[in-house]
């Protein structure tokens, strides 16, 4: 940094000498002047000091003429702008520093120091030199903005200009580690919002559009970044403009005002109007309720380190006047702030958001604007970091990004409650209770996070909707809450099994902990209510969209039919008869356990007349074997096999030894007693099975229409696939899911899973975007 000094330099500054003394006596002429040394040089103290490994680098300059050097104390602290250092008058010889006037009074006025020997800085040429300075700082600033474009950020439906991250920093023009915050402005339309970012930032040029017509300048959202200043410069649409989405184009400014670190709220009344403060007061109730919680979880899902909702913007109200005063004017002993605040508490509005509000007023007698004092205003709270931190433009980006995602979607206009500028219903689930008619309380777009819908209230019980849900009261009284839901059969039954156990005992309830806790017709009479034994009942919401109160699992019927259509393709893969070949099937699947399967008798096990497919195969109840009708026809009872004391089917040789007690031990009759139960039903069912059968020959339509669910969408309605959308045809059959009810092609549900939550413990046909969630179904 030192240097040789040429002989033309000496002699520039005769009244500055060395203020260090270190190499010199004290007399020789300053040179150099050293910032962090606080002092003047001259050049030999100048390179002996800087030799040192600690002072090496510290920043000098070498004195021009007519220098005056830099005040030591207040460092613009006395109600100077922040970074204005002013300029020292005097230097105390007793203190070695140099003290500008403001310092001298406060440091050296009274005490022993109004004593200290003193040195008068030469000023009569200081007030030329500053303004020089200040003259060429501002037009290297000015030069810094010369390129600055601003580019639209958000249109007018809410929808975001910029693709990605990166793009939004290569129109910004900063660098993706610059730190930076966020000014934005509003106001009502025509108070010249975009005319005062011009001046304030930009020295005039027309970097935001501006425009004499009766049309507004800014649709949607723009911005430009500031290099001198280092922030993002936003301007937004105007209030009170005739425009059409008012309701988005609001919400729209909110998410603005949630991004800003400092927002300015421009006006040109010559009087406040309320609208100001109901602005102000409904947007900071709107951001802690909706928007606070919804930035946290942003710092959380991009892995911020820097809050984004510790506080809400700070806030500057900048009011021009033509003929009335500034506010305050008339009451000097009170601040405009506390006048304000007077203000917002008479129309009821708690700014409890923002991290400060700040008043800025301006009188223009004759234009143009004077926008000094809201620089000054702007340039001070910039400097702010105690509740609002700068960060990097990407951060900002994803704010931005998360709070359009969140809250987006067409808002109706005949919903809206107009006496706020921001009702809840800008912000909140717009799905309504087809049961009551309450409103989700959840904020938009949840459903995109997993999180089902909420309401405040409880629901009423509607017979539309069917919205009661089962819980298990044993579990409840053990502090858990077990959903359980009536169906056709219990898990641990086959399908068949479940089936007749179903015609012959009606309905289950079954509990995943505590087992099947409930029949609806366990016993020939006295059969007790479910909700006054075994479960408690809870009316649950109907949100649109949901099949989760259809609660119909009655599915015995579909489940027969299920198991029709596998026989029927059996049947025509065997070409046997259809009659013959269901009943036997139907035979062999609830037959007792000594029963011999009809696939194994051939012939009659007394006559031995060998069977033909029209033949009619009977099973004896007291040996098990097949016979054919002559060699059967005789009944009595067989107690000792469970069928009671009624006559029953026997062959002849059974009937004969009906006096032989048959011996059955007692482990065969703990096995049997399970199917018995299932066969005594078959044999019920099997008299209305040839009608059943005859369903075959029936056009199917008409069969599945009546053992269709509650919750499947009927045949008729549905015309083309849920999924992948082809169109149903004659060769293209439909299947419904059975968790969702939908109607699919084959190929889009070929998985099989059980779905307890609608009856069905095996599995069964679902979906694909069924089977892809997680969890029993």
């Amino acid at each position: 940094m030192s240097a040789q000094t040429s002989p033309a330099e000496k002699g520039l500054n005769p009244g500055l000498t060395c203020q260090e003394s270190y190499a010199c006596s004290g007399t020789d002429e300053a040179i150099f002047e050293c910032d962090e040394c606080c002092s003047l040089q001259c050049l030999r103290c100048e390179e002996e000091l800087h030799r040192q490994e600690r002072l090496r680098n510290h920043e000098r300059i070498r004195l021009k003429p007519g220098h005056v050097p830099y005040c030591d104390l207040c460092k613009g602290l006395n109600g100077h702008s922040p970074g204005v250092r002013q300029r020292a008058i005097v230097r105390c010889q007793t203190c070695k520093i140099n003290l500008c006037l403001e310092c001298q009074k406060r440091t050296h006025s009274g005490g022993n120091k109004r004593r200290h020997p003193v040195t008068v800085y030469n000023v009569s040429n200081l007030q030329e030199s500053l303004e020089a300075e200040a003259m060429d700082e501002e037009s290297k600033r000015q030069k810094m903005t010369e390129k600055v474009v601003s580019f639209l950020l958000v249109d007018e439906n809410e929808e975001i200009q910029v693709t990605n991250e990166e793009d939004f920093i290569r129109k910004l023009d900063c660098k993706p580690d610059q730190h930076l915050k966020v000014v934005s402005i509003f106001g009502n339309t025509g108070d010249g919002k975009s005319h005062t970012l011009n001046h304030t930032f930009f020295y005039g040029r027309e970097v935001f559009k501006t425009s004499p017509t009766q049309e507004s300048c800014t649709v949607g959202v723009w911005a430009a970044y500031d290099p001198v200043h280092k922030v993002a410069v936003i301007d937004t649409e105007g209030l009170l403009g005739a425009t059409v989405n008012l309701s988005q184009r609001t919400r729209l400014l909110l998410k603005v005002l949630a991004i800003s670190d400092l927002v300015i709220y421009r006006t040109h009344a010559d009087r406040l109007h309320n609208d100001l403060f109901k602005f102000l007061g409904d947007a900071s109730e709107a951001y802690l309720k909706h928007f606070t919680k919804e930035l946290k979880a942003t710092t959380a899902r991009c892995g911020l380190d820097v809050p984004l909702s510790t506080l809400g913007p700070a806030v500057i109200i900048f009011h021009e006047t033509v003929h009335t005063q500034l506010l305050g004017s008339d009451r000097p002993s009170e601040v405009p702030e506390k006048l304000i605040q007077d203000r917002f508490r008479k129309l009821g509005r708690f700014p409890e958001a923002f991290s400060s509000i700040h008043y800025k007023g301006t009188r223009t007698y004759n234009p143009p604007t004077d926008f000094s004092g809201l620089r000054r205003a702007l340039e001070q709270l910039l400097e702010n970091n105690t509740t609002r931190s700068p960060r990097h433009p990407g951060v900002i980006f994803k704010a931005l990004k998360a709070l359009s995602d969140r809250f987006s979607g067409e808002i109706p206009d005949d919903q809206m409650a107009h006496s706020s500028f921001f009702p809840d219903e800008y912000f909140t689930c717009s799905s309504l209770c087809l049961s009551c008619g309450v409103g989700c309380k959840n904020s938009m777009n949840h459903g995109k996070e997993g999180v089902p819908h909420e309401a405040q209230s409880r629901c009423r019980y509607s017979h539309q909707y069917d919205n009661r849900v089962y819980t298990c009261k044993a579990c409840y009284e053990r502090g858990e809450e077990v959903s359980v839901v009536p169906k056709t059969s219990a898990s641990t039954d086959s399908p068949w099994m479940g089936l007749a156990k179903y015609a012959w005992s009606g309905y289950v309830i079954e509990c995943p902990n505590c087992g099947v806790v409930y029949r609806s017709r366990q016993y020939w009479f006295g059969n007790q209510d479910p909700v006054d034994t075994v479960v408690r009942t809870e009316i649950v919401h109907v949100w649109p969209g949901t099949d989760g109160f259809l609660k119909d699992n009655n599915n015995a019927a579909q489940r027969l039919l299920d198991g029709m259509n596998f026989m029927a393709q059996s049947v025509s893969e065997l070409s046997l008869g259809p009659t013959k070949a269901v009943t036997s099937w139907l035979t062999d699947q609830i037959a007792p356990a000594y029963w011999r399967p009809n696939s194994q008798i051939l012939s009659c096990n007394k006559c031995a007349t060998s069977f033909k497919d029209n033949d009619t195969k009977h099973h004896c109840r007291a040996c098990g074997e097949g016979f054919c009708d002559s060699c059967s026809s005789k009944t009595r009872p067989v107690p000792e096999r469970g069928w009671g004391p009624a006559p029953v089917r026997v062959c002849d040789n059974c009937y004969e030894a009906r006096n032989v007690q048959l011996d059955v031990t007692e482990a065969q009759g703990d096995d049997e007693g399970g199917t018995l139960i299932a066969r005594k039903v078959g044999e019920a069912v099997q008299n209305t099975l040839g009608a059943v059968v005859t369903a075959i020959d029936i056009p199917l339509g008409l069969v599945k229409d009546a053992a269709r669910p509650a919750y499947w969408v009927p045949d008729h309605e549905i015309l083309h696939c849920h999924n992948c959308r082809k169109e149903f045809s004659i060769k293209l059959s439909k299947h419904h899911c059975r968790a969702c009810g939908q109607g699919f092609c084959d190929e889009c549900s070929h998985d099989r899973r059980a779905v307890p939550s609608r009856g069905w413990d095996h599995p069964v046909r679902v979906c694909f975007n069924c089977n892809k969630k997680p969890g029993d179904l």
